[in-house]
């Protein structure tokens, strides 16, 4: 009998355990278990061959009418090309190997049904015509039933299709999955009875036999409904024991303080909040006021006014005798950041300095190219608890970096930062642990932020401020060259009119080691736009005008200095790339360019875009792309034009990427932790599974009375992806 952790040699022989520990990562029973099908086939509903286009990776179903075998006349070698038909059109699958030696030539002769999966391609002959072909196709003969029952069977049965791998095709993957299933021994279902009572599933055993050799679609479909949740149930109950463990961990109260540094800020402010500035600031204000440590999540749109209310906890922590760090991940951020609190705090930014409010505090900028003295002094401030608030980059993480009471931690743009990196910041903290404020303008969708960011509370900021003002887009198409030239036109009245404007490129350019991505166009391969090519040609379209370059390789000084001349107006054109991709605030830049659009996400062209419009004037953002009318990438800019709703935009973004993986297994160089789950169309088995996880982990915090349970999760939390979610 195989149980899940039995190595796959003890079931199936090295030969075959070997391919697949090398070709797909599966080492056990429960890899391959778990090594779900990516789809099934079914007899009655052949893919048309008539229909079939370049690129397509396809399985079909086709009967074999001819099979010819020629010796290559340039090589060494010989080809067996096979012709098939499903009676809609023809399609020649081509094998490359040694005359006598394919198995091809003997499974496939004339009249032998089959699945054959591949790669559609076309090739040209001497002859003439265009042929479509599958060059060295994965395939499954099929064979006969004599009897009308059988042959009813047959033409119903649903084929897995497994990813497969080299030395190893779909036949033999369904086959070694058989032989595990035939011999599986489960323990007791590690699922609560009343869970699978009250949700209709069916029992783990079941499950499997369901997922990988389904009697039909509706058993299907109970097996999928059961895996997806195990998925969904194991991970929220780690971040149920996460959220558990937060709120055991000692942390100092930071309650507000009437006639402090906030209530001073408030009093000054020049703007009313929006009401969820105000509801937030709320939140947060309680969380603080709590002795352990805040966990949250502040999530908003481009623009939505998520530093006003960082700012304000900052100074509610200051106002309790602690100290606020604010990590950014680059120095241009983190300069703009320590200008706008400082630029915001005025004179209550300078305390013991001339001019500075009674009350006030100080704010330290520390970044890694500082020169010597003003890193001492930012250094000595953080220490000496001189400095209430400490902005920087990561050199904040750095083990001579003190804090004299570090109370609250922001982190800016999270998903620019590492595992370890934010917990660096964290630890700086003796006897306790400091709270800590993430903020992302990434909107992120409601299922994302309770699998990814499960541990969190979460905040979301809707409402734009007042005087916000509206941004069109609108995409440059090749299609339509005179809508480039009106682009170069439209740049020259902006700044005629005293108004500024990005360009912005994916990436530098004519530097080794900055190639980009390499995209095929006309036959031909062409690298994304540089800022080094389209320099030259801009001197040349926007003549007169004064025009700046900013890039991350350029020394910090340097780029600080073109930062301060755009933002102070002596500057028409900055030529950038993604490095002004968050945080930066130019209120009188008004158009904001994207060479190459397509190279871009959307949530990255949503976030560049809201570098424009921050003032009272209106933006303009214009998506130049040499992308075709009708393809994926077209239809992604055209999806980014037509709204500036960040959170619709966020759910496109998912449902073009990847899932990703939630429990840190692209950094160990593993799969995705998630096969069957998918957060964009899942949300409602994800809400269950975590009000069910909570219950659970509140009533059996260890799972003491769930050792099944308990063992799956130790199977899914491996110690590397424990320390992941510890540290997130």
């Amino acid at each position: 009998m195989a149980k899940l952790d039995e190595p796959l040699r003890k079931v199936l022989g090295d030969k075959t355990a070997k391919v697949l520990a090398s070709g797909l990562d599966l080492h056990t029973v429960g890899d391959l278990l778990h090594h779900y099908p990516r789809r099934y086939a079914h007899r009655g509903e052949l893919t048309p061959l008539s229909s079939l286009a370049d690129g397509e990776h396809v399985t079909v179903m086709a009967e074999v009418v001819k099979v010819q075998g020629r010796t290559l006349s340039r090589s060494p070698g010989y080809v067996l090309e096979i012709t098939v038909t499903d009676g809609t059109g023809e399609l020649k699958l081509s094998f490359f190997g040694r005359k006598g030696s394919y198995k091809p030539e003997k499974d496939l002769s004339p009249g032998t049904r089959a699945l054959f999966a591949g790669k559609i391609s076309t090739y040209r002959p001497r002859s003439g015509r265009a042929v479509r072909q599958l060059a060295h196709p994965q395939y499954k003969p099929i064979h006969a039933r004599e009897d009308a029952t059988a042959a009813q069977e047959w033409a119903d049965e649903i084929i897995p299709i497994y990813p497969a791998t080299k030395g190893l095709d779909i036949d033999a993957i369904t086959k070694s999955v058989g032989m595990v299933l035939d011999q599986l021994q489960l323990p007791d279902d590690p699922m609560p009875r009343l869970t699978l009572k009250r949700y209709g599933m069916i029992g783990l055993r079941d499950a499997y036999e369901g997922i990988h050799r389904p009697k039909d679609w509706e058993e299907l479909g109970r097996a999928r409904k059961r895996l997806k949740w195990d998925e969904a149930f194991v991970l929220q109950i780690a971040l149920a024991q996460r959220r558990l463990a937060a709120a055991a961990l000692p942390a100092k109260a930071r309650p507000a303080i009437e006639g402090g540094l906030l209530d001073a800020f408030d009093a000054r402010l020049p703007f009313d909040l929006t009401e969820g500035q105000r509801d937030v600031g709320r939140e947060i204000a309680e969380d603080l006021s709590l002795e352990h440590p805040m966990h949250r999540l502040l999530q908003g749109d481009v623009g939505a006014g998520k530093t006003v209310v960082a700012l304000r906890a900052m100074l509610q922590v200051v106002d309790g005798g602690g100290q606020a760090a604010l990590l950014a991940p680059t120095e241009v951020l983190a300069q703009q950041h320590f200008r706008s609190i400082t630029g915001m705090l005025g004179d209550l930014a300078h305390a013991g300095q001339l001019g500075g409010a009674d009350n006030a505090t100080n704010v330290a900028l520390l970044t890694g190219s500082q020169g010597a003295k003003a890193r001492k002094a930012a250094l000595l401030d953080a220490a000496s608890g001189a400095a209430g608030i400490v902005v920087g980059t990561h050199a904040l993480l750095q083990d001579q970096v003190r804090f004299a009471d570090l109370g609250l931690v922001v982190v800016d743009e999270q998903h620019r930062f590492g595992v370890e990196q934010r917990d660096a910041l964290r630890e700086k903290v003796t006897g306790g642990r400091p709270h800590v404020l993430v903020m992302t303008a990434t909107p992120i969708p409601r299922t994302v932020a309770m699998t990814v960011f499960g541990d969190l509370e979460t905040s979301v900021l809707g409402q734009l401020p007042a005087g916000r003002s509206e941004i069109r887009t609108h995409v440059v198409p090749p299609e339509k060259p005179a809508f480039l030239a009106r682009t170069w036109e439209r740049i020259k009245e902006e700044a005629a009119a005293g108004r500024q404007i990005y360009i912005v490129c994916p990436r530098i350019g004519e530097q080794e080691g900055d190639e980009g991505d390499a995209i095929e166009e006309d036959g031909e391969r062409r690298s994304p736009l540089g800022i080094m090519e389209v320099l030259p040609k801009l001197e040349v379209l926007l003549t007169g005008l004064r025009l700046g370059v900013l890039h991350g390789k350029l020394h910090p000084d340097e780029k600080d200095a073109v930062m301060r001349r755009f933002t102070a107006g002596e500057l028409d054109v900055l030529l950038a790339t993604t490095v002004i991709e968050v945080g930066v605030d130019v209120p009188n830049a008004t158009v904001m360019v994207i060479m190459d659009a397509d190279r871009f996400g959307v949530s990255q062209l949503h976030q560049l875009r809201g570098r424009v419009g921050r003032g009272t004037l209106p933006g303009l953002c214009l998506l130049v792309t040499d992308a075709e009318a009708g393809s994926k990438s077209r239809e992604r800019l055209d999806a980014v034009a037509s709204t500036t709703d960040g959170f619709k935009l966020s759910r496109l973004d998912l449902e073009q990427r990847r899932e990703g993986d939630v429990l840190g297994a692209t950094q160990a160089g593993r799969s995705s932790s998630l096969r069957l789950l998918t957060l964009q169309r899942d949300e409602e088995v994800i809400l269950h599974a975590r009000d069910e996880a909570t219950l659970l982990v509140e009533a059996d915090p260890d799972l003491e009375d769930n050792p099944g349970l308990a063992a799956e999760l130790a199977s899914l939390l491996d110690e590397e992806r424990a320390d992941f979610l510890e540290k997130a």
